[in-house]
């Protein structure tokens, strides 16, 4: 299989509708280029698993501006008051989940686990209509597996096969949503053109990757 692709080729996957997992923390580390092209294309009622929407008019917050998605599932949104406005206004429902437990449920979606059980959020709006499990004397929420149809991830350095390094912070997310999507999608800042990375080097393995999207290139 031909992992290299253009990025409409790559959004040709992705319908009204879908559940996406975006990778990012405030626009670092956010496959930029695909965001633009969903935008472009206008896909909506579209719900989206993220760390955060970013800011207005930038990454994943083109998505908010937009008013492609049904569902937002973050962790926080205070950067982006567009976000709030649709939240308050009810045009856009918005779950916010804890940053810890947001990545646990990502987890446990790639690792095929049945949830995670955490004292976070026990006593808050947060706990609303969750299961609660004792163990040991001790409660706890059983927050349950997320998974997406697609996930869109960035990469710092990507080679042929799919195999992915990362520079600084733009790691983020983008490795526990590589493993809990049914097609998992790259965009390549650098494509390594011949050879592979070293292998010290790779964070996420190529055989998570179905597609990979140069970054670097107009296409």
């Amino acid at each position: 299989m031909i992992k290299l692709i253009k990025c409409g080729d790559a959004v040709d996957f992705i319908e009204d509708g879908m559940t996406l997992m975006i990778g990012g923390f405030l626009g670092c580390g956010s496959p930029h280029k695909l965001i633009d092209e969903i935008v472009k294309r206008k896909i909506k009622d579209l719900t989206i698993i993220v760390n955060d929407t970013s800011y207005e008019d930038y990454g994943i917050g083109k998505l908010v501006d937009n008013k492609l998605c049904k569902k937002i599932m973050a962790s926080h949104i205070g950067t982006n008051k567009e976000t709030g406005r649709q939240m308050s206004e009810k045009v856009t429902e918005v779950e916010l989940i804890p940053q810890g437990t947001l990545a646990e449920r990502i987890r446990c979606g790639g690792a095929g686990l049945g949830g995670v059980l955490t004292k976070t959020g026990i006593g808050t709006i947060v706990e609303g209509g969750k299961r609660k499990i004792e163990v040991d004397g001790e409660e706890y929420l059983l927050e349950t597996p997320l998974r997406a149809d697609i996930a869109l991830i960035y990469g710092s350095s990507v080679d042929r096969k799919g195999n992915i390094s990362y520079s600084g912070c733009t790691r983020n997310f983008n490795t526990v949503m590589a493993m809990a999507a049914d097609r998992v999608i790259v965009e390549a800042e650098e494509f390594i053109e011949e050879g592979y990375l070293d292998p010290n080097e790779i964070i996420i393995p190529g055989i998570l990757i179905n597609h990979i999207v140069r970054g670097d290139i107009n296409d």
